[in-house]
């Protein structure tokens, strides 16, 4: 296995220096609009929590962030409050019926029908109805006080410091994941150590009353199951891991101190992270090991998904990556743009979902998937 070194950040970045990157971040989401019937000027998140989504011109061409299946149908969300659905496998689209227009970041269905959306400004939405519309279930607002709730009773001035500091932000922060886990239990995570957990399909949410080794309040980007077994990783090599169904985490060493965007259980039990820099790293002994995964660039990793027991990882410059050995290759001759997010088809294709619209790839581009030299 190849040997890899880095050199360590003295410290996490100051929580000052992190909450302008994030309003940046936010900022450039509200501003970058593609094929959308108009486009405003930035306004407060506040505001996009109350103001429907607008109507994109072209549905298939707006940025998206992520996507699931709800039933034969493919739903996705992106940015403004776009929520588009396909019955096609992503060859054509039509727009749902939004209430809110901050940048949603991530979706995930229970059944054929229920499912539900977060994203900026902590704003939880559901629908009823297989995503052709969608109600708005909570934003940050009621999280922050989730959070002075639970810091108050469990006494500790750094959670009490830290959810104060929420409550006067107002609804900012984003939540980036949504993991579905059994039957109506549902995890979301996000900025500033948000986490949330719901055992009524999402109906109502709280803070788990066990905290999180994040004394830094880390931005938790990626959330997966496999079983009981719950991984969560994030900003500053932060990586989670609980045996018993998120009641309970304990954190693993990091092999790597920059922020990891994705993660993966795969079928052997190994743990997969991946995320700036192209860095990619495995362990195979539930984080008490870790190899790297050479890749061909030092593109950012954004998304994976596991076809069949391999993972299919996204990156910034458009690359899909496939293992090869000990290395990760890229699967296309060609890049795609941007690659925000992917997700496996039934067909056996996959749909990307980049900075110019969804892209369906063919079953096709991936016969060979998985298989190495």
């Amino acid at each position: 296995m190849a040997k890899f070194s880095i050199s360590m950040p003295s410290g996490p970045a100051p929580l000052a220096a992190r909450r302008r990157l994030c309003a940046a971040l936010l900022l450039s989401a509200l501003v970058a609009g593609h094929g959308l019937a108009s486009a405003p000027t930035a306004a407060p998140v506040g505001d996009a929590l109350d103001r429907a989504a607008l109507q994109a011109r072209q549905p298939s061409r707006v940025v998206l962030l992520d996507a699931a299946y709800a039933g034969d149908t493919v739903v996705a969300v992106g940015e403004r409050g776009l929520i588009v659905r396909s019955a096609d496998e992503g060859r054509s689209w039509q727009q749902a019926v939004v209430p809110a227009s901050a940048t949603l970041t991530a979706v995930s269905f229970q059944d054929e029908k229920h499912g539900l959306a977060v994203g900026h400004g902590g704003l939880v939405l559901a629908t009823e109805d297989a995503g052709r519309s969608w109600q708005k279930r909570m934003d940050g607002r009621q999280i922050a006080q989730l959070m002075l709730a639970s810091a108050e009773r469990s006494g500790q001035e750094r959670a009490l410091a830290q959810a104060r500091q929420l409550v006067a932000d107002g609804p900012d922060k984003p939540l980036f994941a949504l993991l579905q886990l059994d039957g109506r239990r549902m995890l979301a995570v996000g900025a500033y150590n948000i986490v949330l957990r719901s055992e009524d399909g999402g109906r109502s949410w709280t803070v788990p009353d066990a905290p999180l080794d994040n004394p830094q309040a880390s931005h938790i980007y990626a959330a997966r199951a496999r079983g009981t077994r719950v991984l969560l990783a994030g900003e500053q090599g932060l990586i989670l891991l609980s045996e018993d169904g998120g009641k309970n985490f304990r954190r693993l060493p990091a092999p790597y101190r920059g922020s990891f965007f994705t993660a993966e259980i795969t079928a052997d039990g190994g743990i997969l992270v991946a995320g700036l820099r192209g860095n990619v790293w495995h362990s195979p002994d539930g984080g008490a090991h870790w190899h790297v995964r050479r890749t061909s660039s030092q593109a950012t990793v954004t998304h994976s998904s596991l076809l069949g027991d391999e993972p299919l990882l996204s990156t910034l410059s458009g690359q899909l990556l496939r293992r090869q050995d000990d290395a990760l290759i890229p699967l296309l001759g060609t890049p795609l743009p941007s690659i925000n997010a992917i997700l496996p088809l039934r067909s056996g294709g996959v749909l990307a979902l980049t900075g110019s619209g969804a892209i369906a790839l063919p079953a096709t581009a991936f016969q060979n998937f998985g298989t190495t030299r």
